[in-house]
């Protein structure tokens, strides 16, 4: 399902012909969807990357270009920085709404309540069921430290 949408929106991009960078960046992804769907086939996985792979891939890809338009502004470079935010742009379009940060609170809240955590020992499993309900639409890095900041 989301492959056929990221094959839409490249053949759409291609066919505007003014959008080269979107079709550079959708061509970026179907590269790594391919690269998954090798991978599958190496685990002998008649089909290729499924939908929660695919999230896997696009999160995978929006953290590595905020790493670096993050160096490419330290490195005085800012030309460079926006083309990374840019493509950042064009890949959350597959991606599921983020949740803000109240959001993100209430559900670390409410997963500790789920399962009585009470200190980092139970951190582990509550995480986990952040990751199973929130995968894609969460960041997890935000998540983790506030779960850590509640249960210390």
């Amino acid at each position: 399902m989301l492959k056929e949408q990221i094959d839409t929106a490249l053949k759409a991009a291609m066919k505007a012909k003014d959008q080269k960078l979107r079709v550079a960046t959708l061509r970026l992804i179907n590269a790594a969807i391919k690269d998954r769907d090798i991978a599958a086939r190496g685990e002998d996985r008649c089909e290729g990357a499924n939908d929660e792979e695919i999230l896997g891939i696009l999160t995978k890809m929006v953290k590595q270009r905020e790493e670096s338009a993050a160096a490419f502004e330290k490195g005085c470079r800012p030309e460079l920085a926006e083309q990374e935010r840019a493509e950042i742009d064009v890949i959350r379009e597959f991606l599921p709404r983020q949740l803000s940060e109240d959001e993100i609170k209430v559900a670390v809240k409410d997963v500790i309540d789920e399962y009585d955590a009470s200190g980092l020992k139970d951190m582990g499993k509550c995480m986990g069921a952040l990751k199973e309900r929130f995968h894609g639409s969460m960041d997890f890095g935000a998540a983790g430290k506030m779960m850590k900041d509640r249960l210390s």
